[in-house]
C-alpha cells in the first residue's frame, strides 16, 4: 500500500505540475523562512553556554541604591574586590574571575603584526569556562604573569600553524609574553570573546593601583561559579551587604544573576530582571510558526482548490471499495511527498540566503549537518509540517459522497468546511496585517530615535586608540595634525563619546548628604579641547583651558548632574571625586552617552592627564573626508610607526547603539514581507477553487449576458469582504501589542491612523490584485466549454 501510494503521489504531482509548483514553492519559502528565523532564536538562546557547568555560572551584578533608598540602575560593572573576596571567604564559590577588556591592542612576532581583541582575567576563568585547549594545560596557563592564551586563528596568523606553544609574541610593543595556550576559536554568541588572553597579573603590572581594593570604581567584570548545592537565593541574601560593609558610604549591592540569562533578560526595573531581548525573541519565534502556518494553509487551499478534479477519483475508489482511511492514507503520502521535496528546496535556499543572513546581521549562522539532532528536528519539521498541511485536504476529499460524484450532482460542502476555508483565509490576512503594521512602527520608532538631537556635532569626529607613542607624544600629534589642516582641534579621553563606559559613586557637593554618596554618576577623563572638539552645548562656564594652572583639578557637568546635586549656581563651586576636590568650570547640556532610548544620566566630565584610551579629532569640512583621512593615517603613522593606523568614525559607532532595532526593524521586514506573499498565494488558491465550483454559473451569466466586469466583481467580492474582516480583528490587536512595545522606551512616538488606513488601503489592494488574475481569467473563459455536456 505504502508503494502504491508513493506511486500515486509522484503520477499526480507531474500531472499538476502548476498547483504543484506553486505548492513546493510556497511550502519551501515558508519553510526556510521558519527553519532561518529557528536558527537566529537558537544562536540567541545558546548565549554564553560555552561554561563547564551552565546552570551554576553567574554573574555578579551592581543594584544601585538612591538617597531614597530605591534600586536606580542594575549594571554588570563591579569593584576589583568583589572577585578575591568572594573566593576567599564563600566555599560555596567554586571559581571566580575578574574580567576587564581592553578592545584591540597589537600583538606582535617578529615583523608579522596584529591588532586583535584582548581580555586580562583571573586564572580561574579557565575553571569556568569550557575553552577547548589544543595546546596548554588550563590549569597553568595563565598562572605566570607574561604569558599569553591565543586562538587558533591568531596564532595561525601570527605563525602561520597552531603548534605554537611556548613561542614567544610582543604585546602592545613593550612585553614580550609566552604563548602558554592555544584554544579553538571562540563562538559569536559569547559575551567574553577574545583572540588572546592575559594575566590579572600582568594588569596590576602594568597599573599598580589595580591592586588596591577600589569599592567605588566599578570598571570590571566579575564571573563566578557555584556549588551545585548553593541555594541562591539564600546566597544572595548573604552577600547583599557585602559592599557596605567595605564601603560604609555605598549603598551599592551585589546580587548573582544567571550568565546564561543575561544576554536575554538584560532589561532591570529596580533590581529586578522584567525582560529585554528575549521579548524580541518571542516575537520572532511567532514570526516563524506564522510563517510555517501561513505556508500550511497555502498548501491546504490549494489543494482544496482542486477538489473537483479528485473528486471523480474518489468516487471510482470508494465505489470499488476503498475505505475512507486508505484513501486519507494517500492523500498524506501525497503531502508528505510534496512537503519533503519542499524542504529540500528549502535547505537549498537556506544555503544560499545564509552568508547574506550573517552579514546583514553581523553573526555565525549555520547548519552542522553531521549534528545528528539537526536531522532529528528536520524530520520532524516535515512530519509536522506534511501532518499539517495534507489534514484538511485529506479529510476533506476522502468524505465525498460517491453517489453525488458520480451522478453529477452538487457536492456539499458542509457549513464546517466553507467556514474552515474562510477562517484560513481571515487567519492569514489578519496576520499579514499585524505584520504591516508592526514592521511600519518599527520603522517610525527607529527613525525616531535617529532623529533625536545627539547633543554634539557628531558629523566629522573620528577616533583612534590612544596607545604606543600617542600618550607621550599627543602635543606632538596635535601640532602636526593642525598644520596639516586635516583636523580642527582634538582630545585625549577615557573612552569614546558615543558609548557609556564607567560609573563612579561617593561624590560630594555643597549641601550634599551621606546619603548622596550613594549617586552613581558616569564619568569621562578628558584634556583641553573637549567642548572646541564634540560641540557640546555650554550652558555656563567655560571649556578646560591653558590659561589656567587650576584646571588641572577641574570637572565639567552636564545638566542632569547639576540637576542631581541642586546646584544653583554651579560654576566656581569645588566638589569631591574619587576623594579629591575639583572645581566646576562649566555646565554643558545633555548628549546622548549611553542608549538612545533612555533619558540622559548625570555625567561628570574630569581634566585627567593620566586616564588616555582615546584620541577624538575633529576634521576639517573644507576638506574631502578621503584627503583628511589620508593625512592624519600618514601623520599618525609617522608619530607612532609601531602600530597600524584604526580610525572610527563616531557616528558608525552611534549608529552600533541602533543594532537591536536595526535587527528587530530587518528580520521583521524581510520576513513580513514573505508572510504576505506566501497569504497571496494562499489567496490565489482559494480564488482558483472558487473559480473552478463555480464555472456552469459564470457559464450561464454569461449566456445571458453578463459583462466581464461584473463577474469579476462577483468572484472578487466575496474575498475582499473576509480581508476586511481580516482587517478588522487585525488592527486593534496591532494597536495593543505595538503600543506595548513602544512603552519599553523612554523616548517613543506614537501609533498613526494614517498607518493604519494606509495598511488596510494596502493589503485591500494587494488581495484585489491576487483575486483580480484569477476573475478575469474565469470571466473571460468560453462558457460553451461549461455547458456543452449539460
Amino acid at each position: 500500500m505504502f508503494k502504491l501510494n508513493f506511486k500515486i503521489a509522484l503520477r499526480n504531482i507531474w500531472k499538476n505540475k502548476t498547483s504543484s509548483l506553486i505548492n513546493i514553492s510556497g511550502l519551501a519559502i515558508g519553510l526556510a523562512a521558519c527553519l532561518l528565523l529557528l536558527l537566529y532564536v537558537a544562536y540567541e538562546y545558546d548565549y554564553d553556554t560555552q561554561t563547564i557547568d551552565t546552570g551554576q555560572t553567574y554573574k555578579v551584578m551592581i543594584n544601585g541604591r538612591d538617597a531614597n533608598g530605591e534600586v536606580d540602575g542594575t549594571a554588570d560593572a563591579t569593584p576589583n574586590a568583589i572577585a578575591p573576596l568572594l573566593k576567599q571567604n564563600y566555599p560555596a564559590v567554586k571559581a571566580a574571575a575578574r574580567i576587564e577588556g581592553q578592545g584591540k591592542r597589537l600583538i606582535a612576532n617578529g615583523a608579522q603584526t596584529l591588532k586583535r581583541t584582548t581580555y586580562f582575567a583571573d586564572p580561574d576563568l579557565l575553571n569556568i569556562f569550557d575553552y577547548h585547549f589544543i595546546y596548554g594545560d588550563k590549569r597553568t596557563a595563565l598562572t605566570e604573569p607574561n604569558s599569553v592564551i591565543v586562538t587558533a586563528s591568531t596564532a595561525r596568523m601570527l605563525f602561520g600553524t597552531t603548534d605554537v606553544l611556548n613561542r614567544s609574541v610582543r604585546y602592545d610593543d613593550k612585553t614580550d609574553l609566552k604563548i602558554t595556550g592555544v584554544i579553538k576559536d571562540l563562538p559569536g554568541n559569547t559575551s567574553v570573546s577574545f583572540d588572546f588572553l592575559l594575566p590579572w597579573s600582568l594588569n596590576e603590572a602594568y597599573r599598580s593601583w589595580i591592586k588596591r581594593p577600589d569599592w567605588g570604581n566599578l570598571n570590571y567584570k566579575t564571573i563566578i561559579r557555584m556549588n551545585p548545592e548553593t541555594d541562591i537565593k539564600q546566597f544572595n541574601r548573604s552577600v547583599k551587604g557585602v559592599i557596605k560593609q567595605h564601603a560604609s558610604w555605598s549603598s551599592n549591592e551585589m546580587v548573582l544573576f544567571p550568565l546564561s540569562k543575561l544576554h536575554l533578560y538584560d532589561t532591570f526595573v529596580k533590581g529586578e530582571s522584567t525582560g529585554g531581548r528575549i521579548d524580541q525573541l518571542r516575537l520572532f519565534m511567532g514570526l516563524a510558526i506564522g510563517i510555517l502556518l501561513i505556508a500550511c494553509i497555502n498548501f491546504m487551499n490549494m489543494a482544496t482548490a482542486k477538489s473537483e478534479k479528485r473528486a471523480k477519483e474518489v468516487g471510482i475508489k470508494k465505489t470499488i471499495g476503498a475505505t475512507r482511511g486508505s484513501l486519507i492514507g494517500q492523500f498524506l503520502m501525497e503531502s508528505m511527498v510534496l512537503t519533503v521535496l519542499s524542504t529540500t528546496l528549502a535547505i537549498v535556499l537556506i544555503e544560499l540566503c545564509i552568508p547574506f543572513f550573517n552579514r546583514l546581521l553581523d553573526i555565525q549562522l549555520g547548519i552542522n549537518y553531521s549534528n545528528s539532532s539537526i536531522w532529528i528536528g528536520l524530520m520532524g519539521v516535515v512530519l509536522i509540517t506534511g501532518l499539517i498541511s495534507g489534514s484538511y485536504p485529506a479529510f476533506y476529499l476522502s468524505s465525498f459522497n460517491p453517489i453525488q460524484i458520480l451522478t453529477k450532482r452538487n457536492i456539499k460542502n458542509g457549513l464546517f468546511s466553507v467556514n474552515l476555508r474562510q477562517i484560513l483565509v481571515v487567519g492569514q490576512f489578519s496576520f499579514a496585517v499585524i505584520l504591516i503594521i508592526a514592521t511600519t512602527v518599527i520603522y517610525q520608532q527607529i527613525q525616531y530615535i535617529k532623529n533625536r538631537p545627539v547633543g554634539y556635532e557628531i558629523n566629522q569626529l573620528v577616533e583612534l586608540p590612544q596607545e604606543g607613542l600617542l600618550y607621550d607624544k599627543l602635543d606632538v600629534l596635535r601640532e602636526r595634525l593642525a598644520k596639516s589642516g586635516a583636523v580642527l582641534s582634538l582630545y585625549q579621553s577615557s573612552g569614546t563619546i558615543a558609548t557609556e563606559t564607567s560609573w563612579f559613586s561617593g561624590m560630594e557637593w555643597p549641601g550634599s548628604s551621606e546619603a548622596d554618596k550613594l549617586q552613581n554618576f558616569s564619568q569621562l577623563a578628558t584634556t583641553y579641547d573637549f567642548v572646541k572638539t564634540t560641540g557640546v552645548k555650554l550652558v555656563a562656564g567655560r571649556d578646560f583651558s591653558r590659561s589656567f594652572a587650576s584646571d588641572s583639578a577641574a570637572v565639567l557637568l552636564n545638566r542632569s548632574a547639576v540637576k542631581r546635586m541642586n546646584l544653583k549656581d554651579p560654576v566656581g563651586q569645588t566638589v569631591v571625586a574619587h576623594g579629591n576636590k575639583v572645581t566646576v568650570v562649566g555646565v554643558f547640556e545633555d548628549f546622548i552617552l549611553g542608549s538612545p532610548t533612555l533619558k540622559g544620566s548625570p555625567l561628570v566630565v574630569a581634566f585627567m592627564k593620566g586616564w588616555g584610551g582615546k584620541v577624538t579629532m575633529r576634521m576639517n569640512p573644507s576638506n574631502s573626508v578621503t584627503e583628511n583621512i589620508a593625512t592624519i593615517e600618514k601623520i599618525v603613522k609617522e608619530v607612532n610607526p609601531a602600530y597600524p593606523v584604526e580610525l572610527t568614525f563616531v557616528d558608525q559607532l552611534y549608529a552600533e547603539k541602533l543594532k537591536t532595532q536595526r535587527v528587530l526593524g530587518i528580520l521583521s521586514n524581510l520576513f513580513g514581507g514573505l508572510a504576505i506573499f506566501i497569504s497571496c498565494l494562499g489567496l490565489f488558491g482559494l480564488a482558483s477553487y472558487s473559480a473552478e465550483q463555480r464555472t456552469k454559473e459564470i457559464g450561464v451569466r454569461k449566456v445571458l449576458g453578463a459583462s466581464v466586469s461584473s463577474l469579476m466583481q462577483l468572484l472578487s467580492f466575496s474575498f475582499l469582504k473576509m480581508v476586511a474582516f481580516a482587517i478588522i480583528i487585525s488592527v486593534p490587536i496591532a494597536n495593543y501589542v505595538m503600543n506595548n512595545w513602544l512603552q519599553n522606551f523612554e523616548f517613543h512616538t506614537s501609533i498613526s491612523w494614517l498607518i493604519v488606513l494606509l495598511t488596510a488601503a494596502g493589503t485591500l489592494a494587494i488581495a484585489l490584485l491576487t483575486v483580480s488574475f484569477q476573475a478575469y481569467k474565469a470571466a473571460n473563459a468560453n462558457p460553451v466549454d461549461a455547458l456543452k455536456y449539460e
